[in-house]
């Protein structure tokens, strides 16, 4: 199987602050975010939108993050009910307000170079003729359209369990309405596919391939409409995840698991699990099952992982720390395992271990025995290393003056400080200064301070 992109809803991150949610997405392994516009998250009627879109723009491109707009916000629009208005409302004013919206989500998803705008059609009002709900959707869903056309945006509209338009059936009725646009794609939601479709969630993919450009995904059961985790619900996960290859689907697969903020870190983390192990290549499987008898066998099998599974470069990476993760043992036992495969690696593999520690860490099997490894990535001139080194285990267990220096390393390397995990949360005056003094010599020297250096020295500079 190639190497499927597995993304994370912010919406599922409500009490993390967005630039932190992205840090833990990125930080566990995922290739993207779902980011939900709402109050906490991208408001998209803040006074200083500009300067957010910017940000997050910078944020997404230094962790490696692809992302899509979702529109599902509870009450961003109106406080007392929720999800509401629709573009089935019955007063103009009030669906005027909802393409409002939809229209800056679709500004937005072009500033930040985001892959689809997703959206639903919500519940007509009691008594409206169904005919009527159809005909104040498609003019909706058209005038949107043309919007996202001249923007160059693809829409990605969800059938949603219980909404007018609940299926796929529902979709392709919309879709022909409006004239088959090319920029009205579809939103897939695996769960809801189990839920309520007749078909398999496998044949859903297979039939929704044409027109798909956004994939959500969870578990849940038939006729409830339930946002479970990975094995708590009926889904086929592994025969999902090939269809979406088989199609040539190369857009996001985003969890949705609204709910589970509480828990955010480790759901996600859960999550990736369960998407990997359920789309693993057979020689992954058979590789992990090696480890479970014979742990000395991850000296053979980690060097030749990447190319045991295919050319993508993203997929031997994520292979490399699944084999990690399967590893025994724990403490200075595992440090030393993994100062060994460090050692030995080339720069792919270095990269994979430094990649892995945060999830061993956060596993609480690792601690800091490994900071080692993460501050001789930092003596190299690698910027892959250093920026794989920069990330969530350095901001967990260096020292500050450590944590600076690595700050500094990125500096002089040309990494974006948007990749340095912790950095709001670890700046302090002295780090200013360094960063003041670095600045003043490029200006003595005649060369330009970087952008992102001036960003922190002067926060009310243009973004």
């Amino acid at each position: 199987m190639t190497g499927l992109r597995f993304g994370y809803g912010t919406n599922g991150f409500a009490n993390h602050r967005l630039d932190d949610a992205l840090e833990v997405i990125a930080g566990l392994g995922y290739s993207g975010a779902a980011i939900t516009l709402d109050h906490g998250h991208l408001d998209p009627y803040a006074p200083d939108l500009g300067r957010q879109l910017a940000r997050v723009r910078r944020k997404l491109s230094a962790l490696g993050l692809g992302a899509v707009v979702e529109t599902g916000a509870r009450y961003l629009l109106d406080p007392w009910h929720k999800h509401a208005p629709t573009l089935l409302d019955p007063e103009p004013e009030r669906r005027a307000h909802r393409l409002d919206f939809l229209t800056r989500a679709v500004h937005t998803a072009s500033e930040l170079g985001a892959e689809a705008v997703s959206l639903w059609s919500g519940i007509p009002d009691p008594g409206m003729p169904e005919e009527e709900a159809w005909k104040l959707l498609a003019d909706g869903c058209a005038a949107l359209t043309e919007v996202a056309q001249r923007a160059g945006v693809r829409l990605g509209f969800e059938p949603e369990p219980g909404m007018l338009v609940a299926d796929l059936d529902g979709y392709e009725r919309l879709r022909n309405a409006l004239g088959d646009p090319h920029a009205f794609g579809l939103t897939l939601d695996i769960g809801h596919c189990r839920c309520l479709e007749d078909d398999s969630a496998a044949d859903c993919v297979r039939r929704a391939a044409p027109w798909l450009v956004n994939v959500q995904i969870e578990d849940m059961r038939r006729g409830v409409h339930e946002h479970l985790e990975f094995g708590e619900g009926e889904v086929d996960f592994p025969s999902v995840l090939q269809a979406l290859t088989e199609t040539g689907y190369c857009g996001l697969v985003a969890v949705e698991l609204p709910r589970h903020s509480h828990s955010a870190p480790q759901t996600a983390l859960r999550s990736l699990d369960a998407l990997r192990a359920a789309s693993a290549p057979p020689w992954t499987a058979g590789a992990r099952e090696q480890l479970e008898s014979d742990p000395s066998a991850i000296t053979r099998l980690f060097p030749v992982a990447a190319r045991s599974v295919g050319p993508d470069p993203g997929l031997g990476e994520a292979t490399r720390i699944q084999l990690l993760q399967a590893l025994p043992g724990a403490g200075a036992e595992l440090g030393a395992v993994l100062k060994e495969l460090y050692e030995r690696g080339d720069t792919a593999e270095r990269t994979a271990v430094l990649r892995a520690l945060p999830l061993l860490d956060r596993a609480g099997r690792i601690g800091a025995h490994s900071t080692g490894l993460v501050e001789d990535a930092l003596r190299t001139n690698d910027a892959r290393l250093v920026t794989a080194a920069a990330g969530p285990y350095a901001a967990r267990h260096l020292d500050q003056e450590q944590w600076r220096q690595a700050v500094l390393k990125c500096v002089f390397l040309g990494v974006p400080l948007d990749a340095v995990a912790g950095l709001a949360r670890r700046r302090d005056p002295e780090l200013d200064r360094m960063l003041a003094a670095f600045a003043a010599e490029r200006i003595a020297a005649g060369r330009p301070v970087p952008a992102d250096v001036r960003r922190q020295l002067d926060p009310d500079l243009p973004a």
